[in-house]
């Protein structure tokens, strides 16, 4: 289990999109720490709806510069909070309801540190990182959702 910056300083112990089932076990671990007071651990699951309308299912696909884009994100909130260290893993392919979606946790030496740093980390993959989500609705309609 890391505990802390690796051997070169670095805080990011994990960042990935994947296509196979998330593990809160191993982002919880990554972000293990002997000097942090706080752990925030974020979850995103798949809803049974949206906006009034009930979801059957959803796919994420990723533009090939998802990944870079999640990294360049984790620098951000490591320049801006005592992070000790930070994961962040996101689902692609296709996901049922009640599937987990995206993780996120970042260790800090107080908890407040920690929730700010956590939702930056999740807020700003939400709305910058090019990771598409694709809506299919119980009636048969979908919808397309992007980060740009």
């Amino acid at each position: 289990m890391p505990h802390g910056p690796d051997s070169s300083g670095h805080r990011i112990q994990l960042l990935e999109l994947r296509d196979s089932p998330l593990s809160l076990d191993q982002v919880y671990a990554a972000v293990g720490d002997p000097t942090a007071g706080g752990i925030a651990l974020f979850v995103g699951t798949v809803r049974d709806h949206d906006g009034g309308k009930s979801v059957a299912s959803l796919e994420y696909s990723a533009h090939p510069t998802a990944e870079r884009e999640l990294h360049r994100l984790a620098e951000k909130v490591i320049a801006d909070f005592p992070v000790r260290a930070l994961a962040a893993v996101h689902r692609t392919g296709h996901l049922a309801i009640g599937d987990i979606a995206v993780i996120a946790a970042v260790s800090c030496p107080h908890r407040a540190e920690a929730f700010e740093a956590c939702r930056r980390l999740v807020d700003d993959l939400k709305h910058e990182v090019p990771i598409w989500k694709h809506q299919i609705f119980s009636d048969g309609s979908d919808e397309w959702v992007g980060a740009r």
